[in-house]
């Protein structure tokens, strides 16, 4: 089984192709993570290409894409549903979203509880708190990082480095598509870790643009 996973939430944007058996443990065929807040769009397509040349991969082997549903800014992460449900539909294979604060989580392989904080901007943060690295008790939020915080727990994630007077950051700070691919299989074999979702995005707050509304009519004097 070839997973491809990706996830565009963050300021990083990260690719990754895994491989797994039943009953083996799944292996990173390749990865990439480029840190580009500003050029989602323009950085996912190609780095999905050499990720899969570097794994000698062609597109028609892969077996599911996992994709980063958020919660995260507008723009960026319609990239990358947009793509993965693109590729689900042309491929006909199944596609699965992953909180990309869970992704954070299962990466850190935690077992006592944490924070896990992404940057929201406007001085706020997206949130969640774990009691494992499999284990979600709430959240996903947005607020102020004070509303995330809980004295003595360590936060991880690019939110919780952002604001150190207020949570206890840690690393790691972004996303990897490897560890979203490792949660999926981990699902998908019956394993531990928070539920897949619909590749749906998680915005948790309106966009900033919005659709011009209607004009207002001119009185004539």
């Amino acid at each position: 089984m070839l997973v491809l996973a990706f996830d565009t939430a963050t300021a990083a944007v990260t690719v990754a192709l895994s491989e797994w058996a039943p009953g083996e443990t799944p292996r990173l065929r390749a990865e990439s993570k480029v840190v580009d807040r500003r050029r989602h769009a323009e950085v996912l397509a190609p780095a999905i290409g050499t990720v899969l040349g570097d794994a000698r991969v062609s597109r028609e082997e892969l077996s599911a894409i996992a994709v980063g549903v958020g919660p995260g800014p507008y723009t960026g992460l319609r990239v990358g549903l947009v793509t993965a449900r693109s590729l689900g539909a042309v491929l006909q294979i199944p596609v699965h979203g992953v909180c990309t604060l869970d992704a954070l989580a299962w990466e850190s392989k935690r077992t006592d509880p944490f924070v896990v904080a992404t940057d929201a901007r406007r001085k706020e943060v997206y949130w969640a708190r774990y009691d494992s690295a499999t284990v979600r008790t709430d959240g996903p939020s947005v607020g102020k990082p004070a509303d995330a915080a809980v004295p003595g727990l360590p936060a991880l994630g690019e939110g919780a480095l952002l604001y150190p007077d207020v949570l206890k950051g840690e690393t790691p700070a972004l996303p990897s598509a490897a560890a979203i691919a490792e949660l999926v299989v981990s699902r998908l074999s019956g394993g531990e870790g928070p539920d897949l979702l619909p590749p749906e995005p998680l915005y948790l707050r309106k966009p900033d643009a919005r659709e011009p509304g209607p004009r207002k009519r001119v009185t004539p004097g």
